[in-house]
């Protein structure tokens, strides 16, 4: 089977897909948001001490076993592990309960792309509404999202029907450079907008969000460690699977430590200018419109599809040109990310056939799961973000939790919420306590890594990245769940020390 499985073309298609897997949406309204909210200049010190501490240690991790076994999650758990085998599972549901919401905010992208167009071809007076007004009427036609959302998905299916470096290597080989350069026109006209500056303050200087009025008080320490944790761990895609299976497609010639490093440092830096590019244009055409300041939308959908849409409506006849670029480089960010997780899915049944001798199954592997994806996705897209109905009031629930507010919510839930930093915990112990730090050490000493990053990688493993993701774990479902927030931490921990138990007794596994 490893013989005709699928490999990348080059070590730079491998890099690519790795960062156009960890560049997606959540770089673009999550990140500088929160950056801005939680001290600016702090927020971005304690992010990247735990990208280091805790998001290289997984992805190396991630890689070392999808390189080491050449098999998707779910059996490439199974051959490491036996007290956590099911890990993969996770791995393996979590990015179809993923895709299911994230191919509707592809839709969304595709109809913004079309809206900026006929404003370019026929002027701004063609569709004469606020960009609140468009999504409001967006959200509450859920025919038009379900169309759009099966036409990402084509898109999507087709790629990754091309295989691994005739399909998702090829389309970030063009896609990867195209969103820098496009970030890059949309910086630079941001930065020329009066009071882009205000913007750049939100993001930067430690305070200014209390000051200016977004937020009431200046987070805590404990705040801000559990919001850089969570944001690094979505952002870089880690436990989902897609970086595991990425890695399986690796050969043993390429050095994981430095191609962690890579990803890792260029996942930041687009997360940054993405930054740089939405949050000084929002606060700018606030200010210009007559926008308290404090009340201007920088986070979430609100952000991309209500805020944006108004900047480049309010720049005159060259805005829908500047939103049609935007909207395209949003596209391409969720659309390396989707194909990632797309792979992640179906790798589990194409590598099944591939041990039967059945070499030609991908495309309709892909396209069955396609199917899959789309069943959940029609759900998300005719709800309408709870505008038409939710799962609360499906259900007769007056008093609403975060996750039943609506579909997108409640995939979200199982899947970022729990099943990934879950995963990412069990990983750690695992590989820590289990099965032993040399499973992963033995396969990055093809690199040949120092002794210095040994003995750190088998102090982070063991002990930090399970404390932090216990961390990120009782954030999540404080965020989800609501209630005491002591309650969620004392069951993180009750959870971590079980695991921490159960792998470290008994005999490892070979």
């Amino acid at each position: 089977m490893e013989n005709n499985r699928s490999s990348w073309g080059s070590n730079l298609g491998f890099l690519l897909a790795a960062i156009g897997s960890a560049v997606g949406l959540g770089n673009i309204w999550g990140f500088p948001y929160k950056m801005g909210k939680c001290g600016g200049f702090v927020f971005l010190i304690v992010y990247l001490l735990l990208a280091i501490f805790v998001g290289m240690i997984i992805m190396v991790s991630e890689l070392a076993v999808g390189r080491k076994t050449k098999l998707s999650p779910i059996d490439a758990y199974q051959k490491v592990s036996k007290k956590f085998s099911w890990i993969g599972w996770l791995a393996t549901i979590a990015p179809y309960l993923i895709m299911t919401f994230y191919t509707v905010l592809g839709g969304y992208c595709l109809q913004y792309i079309a809206l900026n167009m006929t404003k370019l071809s026929f002027g701004n007076e063609a569709v004469n509404m606020t960009g609140g007004d468009i999504f409001g009427a967006m959200l509450t036609t859920p025919l038009g999202c379900v169309v759009f959302t099966i036409l990402f998905i084509i898109i999507c299916m087709v790629i990754v029907q091309g295989g691994v470096s005739g399909g998702i290597e090829k389309f970030n080989k063009v896609g990867m450079p195209a969103l820098f350069v496009m970030l890059l026109i949309i910086i630079v006209r941001s930065l020329t907008l009066p009071h882009a500056a205000e913007g750049l303050k939100f993001m930067f200087v430690p305070g200014y969000a209390v000051k200016a009025g977004f937020i009431e008080a200046q987070p805590n320490l404990v705040s801000v460690l559990g919001t850089a944790g969570g944001q690094m761990f979505f952002s870089l895609s880690l436990a989902m699977g897609a970086i595991l299976t990425y890695g399986s497609y690796l050969s043993k010639e390429e050095n994981l430590v430095k191609n962690s490093v890579i990803i890792v440092f260029s996942d930041t830096l687009i997360a940054l200018m993405a930054g740089i590019a939405v949050i000084p244009a929002a606060v700018a055409n606030g200010i210009a419109q007559g926008t308290p300041v404090g009340q201007i939308k920088l986070g979430g959908p609100n952000l991309l599809f209500v805020t944006l849409q108004d900047v480049f409506t309010n720049m005159g006849k060259l805005g829908p040109l500047f939103g049609v670029i935007f909207y395209v480089l949003v596209l391409i960010a969720a659309i390396s990310s989707a194909i990632s997780l797309m792979e992640t899915i179906a790798a589990h049944w194409i590598d099944k056939d591939l041990a039967k001798g059945e070499n030609d199954t991908r495309k309709s592997r892909v396209f069955t799961v396609s199917l899959l994806i789309l069943i959940g996705a029609v759900l998300v897209a005719a709800d309408g973000l709870g505008s038409n109905f939710s799962p609360a009031s499906l259900l007769g629930i007056s008093t609403v939790p975060t996750f039943l507010d609506c579909f997108l919510d409640f995939f979200d839930c199982w899947s970022e919420g729990i099943a990934m930093p879950l995963g990412a915990m069990l990983m750690a112990l695992m590989i820590g306590w289990e099965v032993g730090p040399d499973l992963v050490l033995d396969e990055v000493a093809h690199g040949d890594p120092s002794e210095g990053f040994k003995k750190f990688f088998r102090f982070c493993v063991k002990f930090v990245v399970p404390i932090v993701m216990a961390f990120v774990l009782a954030g999540q479902m404080i965020d989800f769940f609501g209630g005491n927030q002591m309650i969620w931490y004392a069951v993180s921990v009750i959870a971590l020390v079980v695991f921490w138990i159960i792998a470290g007794t008994g005999k490892k596994a070979e």
